[in-house]
């Protein structure tokens, strides 16, 4: 018996999934499906409850999904390189094949793994999967990883356009059973791994997931360009925790996107289309500046904003974790991350501007918090999306780009919708007053039943105030 094992790690479906193609084309009488629960990374700092509740239900999909075509999920917990050692030598295996993640510690962990079956004899095939476009195939004409999105974007584009056959689906063949005493610790519950989820996440795996990819490219994604910036009206595709954990592919959804745009019958739907593919694009942006940029995770990408002087309001955090800040478009966003483990991302734009430049408080403890609380939390994308809001990034109008909470909520959530739906607090304000309540005469705030400083907070610092305190702090980091 020839055996190999196909390592899912961020991968966790059976379709468009290149490194499991690779291990069942390669013959073999008996395929192991394995997942390892690594002690390391659910420990981790940045490790979030919801976030591993979420990898478990789709580790429970994909167990069904194997059972479906004749085979199992066999789970190990362990040190990954330790497991896989001795899954190897157990079994005898003759080929191991996973698709690549790009984090440093995820490189420094299949770097080892690398060395240790090349060691063996075992032969190994990583793929590419979690993004469309690796590291070295967008190139500036000097041969040098872009640093700013637009140029990046348009050869991306070109790419995408000459893809051709690689768009296609391919059929998943026959799997070959993994040997049947094969030793499997079972899936735990999320309390075994002493997890406590207290946020309320979708369910996880790749049926669910392409069930949400075919909706959004059927109703929704014609007018994705103008609904994806208003948070009460559900106009995205809530994808990004599949995106995350591999329960749907890049190329299913470029897929899907390009067919919606072909099918487009106006110029605003192929729009809204297109749209939606550049997501797509900022998303292997943000991994290719990971990749080449691995500093990013510890500071900024533009070095000199390390300087940045900030301020240390322990307060004033916390108040901004619990959506207490006196900003309602502020604190519905908050507040909706603690419900629902997600939050829109126009929100996340407003939160982690307001915490850096009206509370003055260092990103990175933004980004770790983002990181503790998202179902979909992304270390690429997360920290790009934090570094060009805090002004430190790759955006080539860094840190002047200040957003006023309360023109930000006037401008997408006109109505208050998005405020209501998470601060019933504030409820039965009226819209003229929503976004900045503190401004309602005492009578309609006795008529609305909300006493400002009482029932619901006083803003704890004046936008205008601290916007000029952050471009102080931001000239000063610059020289």
């Amino acid at each position: 018996m020839t055996i190999a094992i196909h390592w899912f790690r961020r991968d966790l479906r059976l379709h468009d999934n290149p490194a499991l193609l690779a291990a069942v084309h390669a013959g073999t009488t008996a395929l192991i499906p394995l997942f390892i629960l690594d002690d390391t990374i659910l420990a981790a700092a940045r490790t979030g409850a919801a976030r591993t509740a979420f990898m478990l239900d789709s580790l429970r999909a994909l167990d069904v999904a194997l059972r479906a075509h004749g085979s199992r999920l066999i789970i190990r917990r362990g040190p990954t390189l330790e497991v896989l050692r001795a899954l190897v030598d157990e079994t005898r295996a003759t080929l191991v094949t996973w698709n690549r993640d790009y984090t440093p510690f995820a490189t420094r962990r299949d770097t080892a793994v690398a060395d240790m079956l090349a060691a063996r004899g075992v032969a190994m095939q990583q793929c590419k999967d979690a993004v469309l476009f690796e590291r070295d195939e967008i190139l500036s004409g000097s041969q040098k990883p872009y640093t700013v999105y637009t140029p990046y974007a348009k050869v991306w584009r070109a790419r995408v356009a000459a893809l051709g056959p690689v768009l296609d689906a391919r059929p998943l063949p026959a799997l070959a059973a993994p040997p049947a005493d094969l030793a499997d610790e079972g899936i735990p519950e999320p309390a075994a791994l002493g997890i406590t989820l207290t946020q309320q996440i979708p369910l996880g795996g790749e049926r669910e997931g392409l069930a949400r990819l075919e909706s959004f490219a059927r109703a929704r994604i014609t007018a994705y360009d103008e609904a994806r910036n208003f948070p009460a009206v559900p106009g995205t595709s809530r994808l990004s925790a599949y995106l995350r954990f591999g329960c749907v592919a890049p190329l299913a959804c470029l897929r899907a996107a390009l067919a919606a745009a072909d099918a487009a019958t106006t110029p605003a739907a192929r729009t809204g289309a297109d749209t939606w593919i550049g997501e797509l694009a900022w998303r292997d942006f943000y991994y290719q500046i990971l990749v080449n940029f691995p500093h990013v995770l510890r500071g900024a990408f533009r070095p000199q904003y390390d300087a940045v002087q900030w301020e240390h309001h322990d307060e004033y955090f916390a108040a901004w974790q619990a959506g207490r800040t006196g900003y309602p478009i502020v604190d519905a966003a908050m507040r909706q991350l603690e419900r629902e483990a997600w939050m829109h991302n126009r929100s996340r734009m407003i939160v982690a501007s307001f915490l850096t430049k009206d509370l003055l408080i260092d990103w990175r403890r933004g980004e770790l918090h983002f990181m503790r609380r998202l179902v979909d939390g992304d270390h690429a994308s997360n920290n790009g999306g934090w570094q060009w809001a805090a002004g430190t990034g790759t955006d080539a109008q860094p840190f002047f780009r200040i957003f006023n909470p309360i023109s930000q909520g006037e401008k997408f959530d006109p109505q208050g919708e998005y405020v209501r739906r998470y601060l019933p607090e504030l409820q039965r304000v009226p819209a003229k007053y929503i976004h900045a309540p503190w401004t309602m005469p005492a009578a309609e705030q006795a008529r609305c039943g909300v006493i400002i400083g009482r029932d619901y907070p006083a803003p704890i610092v004046d936008h205008a105030t601290q916007r000029n305190r952050a471009l102080a702090l931001y000239r000063a980091a610059r020289g």
